[in-house]
């Protein structure tokens, strides 16, 4: 490739500059403005929550609605342990104890290990991360269920899977808390960001005043107690609003990106795409595939760096993370074969049909 073919770079719709000249024009810049407001309003409308509250990162609302939903010391936090650091990192700035869960077949966290967990502990569980992986829904109807049972505040991160829809409902919009992202490389972007939604009015309110170092309502500086500073600019909030705009056009052309794979690479026997489980529609922000037994995805991506082309194998599972070492988990070994044979492809949603054949091509003399 003559121009570096990225993983998942970011693309602007066309509205945004415009908008962020607005905001240069009115002087808000930061931290809050019309934009902001305007972001949440748009986020609340296409995802169909109540409330929303957009902060700085995905991890920041992770933190968030740990603290708000009353996670302290010694806590135990169930969470997937197929994801990245961001997810999970949260629970150990509440000074909770991690447990990890492996996926099953359908490479989100498994509703069986799940149960099998909270059966085991010594003491239950307050809350549980679950992750949906590469822009493709986890099995939440069983999931949910078992949070209910068990009364497990769910906290759905969403970072990966704006887009993406389960039984005609957003991802993000089962659990008491959901979190998305849009950091440079999601579906879409504001360079660096987040967005908290929730069902709960009075929970997302105590974040918002979280968010923004716990504040009183004084005409001076008073605090109670400590917040954080983690409300997004109204510059990346007027990004944020031109990204909304082209968000469907987006998934469309990212399930595209993956239609065209399945069609260059379909033919390669053991090679396996990440499944889209029955009744929902994921946002394919990522095509990921396992290789066939004896390919090596760290020799795979060398391979491709030859032709400026960035890949990337799957996320290293958290139990796996010397970080975590002594964490508790229940495992059966999924996600550690995901990680030893699986790998991330070129997904950009301006990659045309013979980018994607290049691409296959590539993988096929890797192989």
């Amino acid at each position: 490739m003559r121009q570096r073919l990225f993983l998942s770079p970011p693309e602007m719709g066309g509205n945004e500059l415009g908008y962020v000249e607005e905001v240069f024009a009115s002087n808000y810049i930061a931290p809050l403005g019309d934009f902001v407001n305007q972001f949440e309003h748009t986020m609340r409308h296409y995802t169909g929550t109540s409330h929303a509250l957009a902060l700085s990162s995905g991890t920041a609302a992770i933190h968030l609605a740990l603290r708000v939903a009353g996670v302290g010391a010694g806590d135990i936090v169930l969470a997937s342990s197929f994801t990245f650091i961001g997810s999970v990192a949260p629970i150990l700035y509440q000074n909770a104890l991690p447990v990890f869960i492996d996926c099953d077949e359908s490479w989100n966290l498994s509703p069986t290990l799940l149960k099998t967990a909270i059966m085991a502990l010594d003491k239950p569980p307050k809350a549980l991360i679950l992750t949906h992986l590469y822009g493709q829904c986890a099995k939440l109807d069983e999931i949910l269920a078992i949070c209910n049972e068990e009364h497990i505040v769910l906290i759905e991160d969403a970072a990966e899977s704006l887009g993406a829809f389960y039984n005609d409902q957003s991802t993000g919009t089962f659990g008491d808390f959901g979190v998305f992202s849009f950091n440079g490389n999601k579906i879409i972007t504001t360079g660096g960001g987040g967005m908290l939604i929730g069902k709960h009015e009075e929970a997302i309110e105590h974040a918002r005043f979280l968010s923004t170092q716990a504040r009183e309502p004084f005409p001076y500086y008073a605090h109670n107690t400590y917040g954080y500073n983690y409300r997004m600019s109204n510059v990346l909030a007027a990004i944020g609003v031109g990204q909304m705009e082209v968000l469907e056009s987006r998934v469309q052309k990212r399930r595209e990106i993956f239609s065209w794979y399945q069609e260059a690479l379909g033919d390669i026997e053991g090679l396996e795409f990440m499944p889209e489980l029955p009744n929902t529609k994921g946002n394919r922000w990522l095509t990921t595939a396992r290789l066939p037994q004896g390919a090596n995805p760290l020799e795979i991506v060398k391979h491709f760096e030859a032709y400026n082309i960035e890949t990337r194998p799957l996320w290293k599972p958290m139990h796996m993370q010397p970080l975590f070492a002594n964490a508790t988990r229940f495992v059966d070994g999924s996600s550690e074969s995901l990680f030893a044979h699986g790998i991330c492809l070129p997904s950009g949603g301006a990659m045309e049909r013979k980018d994607v054949q290049a691409v296959a091509q590539i993988l096929r003399e890797a192989l």
